[in-house]
């Protein structure tokens, strides 16, 4: 499976879908851009989220809130207090670890419950007693004690330095949406049970990141806050569990590598009254790809403490007034690229690989080829129909080498079909479009070009 992962990586790197970031200055650790092809991938399923959970619903609404915010906002969120992972340090290697991922949850919470009653001169002890040797080097009973390290990214506003100018980059893009709630309310007229949903970066300080774009400081997230009435809950739940797994279906991610997790009460967030995550099978593991959790009152309760505004929702039926509680479905975008990419990648052909992205997703949906580059009736012809596809779909042009290195290109970056310009083409007005997970090859008029692809796509 290790080798899965290389492959796709390389393959990522080699055809321009994630680069490196920086890297004609030696990189960043763990940061990466997404190049032409990534960008597209990643734009369409963010696009097809957006048409899923927004605009094909009556009762949801969308919102693009600011990266940065008041701090008094991370305050009253809990973020400043809560938002941070345990963390040693092995004193023979020096190397950090968060105590939650590096042992086993056991091991983890049998420390937690011993520091919770320790005077601070014996917590070194008890984490060397406990953890007993370092993952790294094999030190043992070298651990420092442990500390507690904040995931926020820390910035200054303005050119003075001080408390006052202090601000953070967003860690989930949540709060943007808590804090506009009443802004949304007053303007769009919504009815509850209704949501509003976001596209955005957010950035986290993460001590451990890697795995590729699996976990990064910089990364983007799909996320609702579904508000609704308290009493309905579990029901509202258990429909966004459901919404949940069609959207995985759709995209094309294998439901056999997906397991639902069920948080224990003792590691829920300090907002969260039930939560499930959908794990994936990655390469290097099971791990978190979308969660989902229900968050009470939560935010709207602290946020209208902290700022003195009413952030109540009133009855139109009852007129009663009250914090309405949320369900928050919320989805990694990079994790989301990650694993349809695992799941696309294919080379059990001998000497091929294809990459079986679903054709909605695919960069391009369709590429042009004339048979013979250098024949100027045969190019004239591709390139108009060409100019005519890329009206209405994403298409490319290739017109590089013979015909089967073209296939074998557009194969390993996913493209569902090729479209060659022939000699009978000239005469007969059609065109051979060729599939590419079958390889199968079929003669489509020229003029119905168009309704065929829409038809695959659909």
């Amino acid at each position: 499976m290790d080798n899965l992962m290389e492959k796709v990586v390389s393959l990522c790197k080699r055809r321009g879908f994630v680069f490196p970031g920086s890297e004609i200055y030696g990189g960043l650790a763990n940061s990466w851009d997404y190049g032409p092809l990534g960008v597209e991938l990643k734009n369409n399923i963010k696009n097809l989220w957006w048409k899923r959970f927004v605009q094909s619903r009556d009762d949801m609404v969308g919102l693009d809130a600011s990266l940065l915010m008041n701090p008094k906002v991370w305050e009253a969120s809990g973020h400043l207090k809560e938002f941070s992972d345990p963390l040693v340090e092995c004193k023979q290697c020096h190397t950090r670890f968060r105590v939650n991922e590096a042992w086993s949850d056991e091991v983890w919470w049998e420390l937690a419950k011993k520091l919770e009653k320790a005077k601070v001169s014996d917590k070194e002890k008890l984490v060397q007693e406990t953890l007993k040797e370092c993952p790294n080097c094999g030190a043992k009973n070298k651990f420092a004690a442990p500390q507690r390290f904040n995931l926020m990214f820390k910035t200054l506003i303005g050119s003075a330095e001080g408390k006052a100018s202090e601000a953070y980059f967003r860690p989930e893009t949540a709060q943007g949406i808590f804090v506009n709630f009443k802004n949304v309310l007053d303007t769009s007229r919504k009815k509850i049970p209704f949501g509003i949903a976001q596209i955005g970066k957010a950035f986290r300080n993460e001590i451990t990141p890697g795995n590729f774009i699996f976990r990064t400081r910089e990364f983007e997230q799909m996320e609702i806050e579904y508000f609704i009435y308290e009493k309905d809950w579990k029901r509202s739940f258990d429909m966004w569990l459901l919404e949940m797994k069609d959207w995985i279906k759709e995209i094309g991610i294998d439901l056999k590598k997906i397991h639902e997790y069920e948080h224990p009460e003792r590691d829920l967030s300090h907002y969260s009254k039930r939560t499930v995550d959908f794990e994936y099978d990655f390469p290097f593991g099971r791990k978190e790809l979308y969660g989902l959790a229900y968050r009470t009152d939560f935010d709207l309760k602290n946020h209208e403490k902290a700022s003195g505004q009413n952030l109540k929702y009133r009855d139109p039926e009852t007129n009663e007034e009250f914090w309405p509680h949320v369900i928050e479905p919320s989805l990694g975008v990079d994790r989301t690229v990650l694993a349809i990419l695992l799941d696309a990648y294919d080379d059990s052909v001998e000497g091929r690989v294809v990459l079986r992205l679903k054709p909605k997703l695919a960069p391009y949906k369709a590429a042009v080829f004339p048979l013979l580059a250098n024949k100027p009736e045969l190019t004239k012809a591709a390139r108009e129909i060409y100019d005519e596809l890329r009206k209405d779909f994403s298409v490319t042009w290739d017109d590089r080498g013979n015909i089967g290195k073209r296939y074998f290109s557009q194969d390993e970056i996913g493209t569902p079909f090729c479209i060659t310009v022939d000699f009978d083409s000239l005469e007969k007005k059609d065109v051979t479009v060729r599939d590419r997970d079958t390889a199968k090859q079929e003669r489509i008029e020229i003029k119905k070009l168009k309704e065929y692809l829409r038809g695959k796509l659909d």
